[in-house]
């Protein structure tokens, strides 16, 4: 970076941000009076359904969330298999129409049974021909904890389909994501380094571990919510793929963990949760996580 480019710099950044708050308050007015909200967030007790319609066209730079799995968690209500995929393409096309040109839909999805064909299939295989956004990359999301099984291997992860608008034209950070733990940082050919000097690509295959539950074993995040974004995956998904001070959408907000790392990694925010008692614990996290910051600002 040259020098003239450095001095101004700082000002560029600081003008994205004021038109990025320009944005997000647009959104906000137009959505309605929110359940929660602070500086940069804002958290909607309602019908996902009715609030993506609200939105404004192309004005979400980042959605990234986990719907129901329909597998009959406490908060979902069971539907046969062809039904819950085209649920699946209505809300995905809604949330397409609200997408920015050069904004993504990271999409965390796991494991269905479909009686007499599959004990768990992959959700991504029912839907991938129903997603009018173009699949750039499938990630796997691997984790230490989850189902014990004697008569089939443990099922130790999920994905994360990461589709963008534009194929040409989309948001990727990976310098703000890199991995550290090179094994050999200071290796060399032809005399230069072959190593990135900030850290490696952490690659498709993600190691985070899952907020688990328990006595003995609960993880210090944990909240009632029984299906939680761990937090180091929000962070990885928010830091690499939305704009630096752009906006993010999470339409199945559940404890508010996408919030929580907007709020830590300078994004605007806006979630959707159908539970207002879900919406209390994610309005409680992010107002504490707006004292933090405020204290160490």
């Amino acid at each position: 970076m040259n020098q003239a480019v450095a001095e101004f710099a700082p000002d560029m950044l600081e003008d994205t941000r004021v038109a990025d708050k320009a944005r997000f308050d647009a959104i906000v007015a137009q959505l309605g009076v929110p359940y929660a909200k602070g500086e940069s967030y804002a958290i909607y007790n309602g019908d996902s359904f009715d609030l993506l319609k609200q939105l404004p066209k192309s004005s979400i730079d980042l959605t990234f969330t986990s719907p129901p799995y329909n597998i009959g968690k406490a908060y979902e209500n069971i539907m046969p298999t062809e039904a819950y995929v085209n649920w699946c393409a209505e809300w995905i096309e809604l949330v397409r129409a609200a997408t920015d040109e050069k904004g993504a839909l990271m999409l965390n999805i796991g494991y269905v049974a479909i009686e007499g064909i599959a004990k768990n299939i992959p959700i991504s295989y029912l839907i991938w021909n129903r997603i009018k956004l173009f699949l750039q990359q499938e990630i796997v999301w691997n984790y230490g904890a989850g189902v014990a099984a004697k008569k089939f291997l443990s099922p130790r992860n999920e994905k994360l389909l990461w589709y963008v608008k534009n194929e040409k034209e989309y948001t990727f950070n990976l310098d703000d994501i890199r991995d550290p733990d090179v094994a050999y940082p200071n290796q060399k050919k032809k005399g230069k380094l072959r190593c990135n000097t900030i850290g490696k690509n952490p690659s498709d295959v993600w190691q985070i571990a899952k907020v688990t539950s328990g006595e003995g074993r609960s993880s210090k995040e944990r909240t009632p919510h029984p299906a939680q974004f761990p937090l180091d995956l929000c962070e990885r998904v928010i830091k690499g793929f939305a704009p630096a001070s752009g906006i993010v959408l999470d339409p199945f907000l559940g404890s508010g963990s996408t919030v929580d790392a907007c709020s830590r990694w300078g994004r605007f925010s806006i979630g959707f949760e159908i539970k207002e008692d879900y919406c209390e614990i994610a309005a409680e996290r992010a107002e504490a996580r707006q004292r933090q910051i405020e204290i160490n600002i």
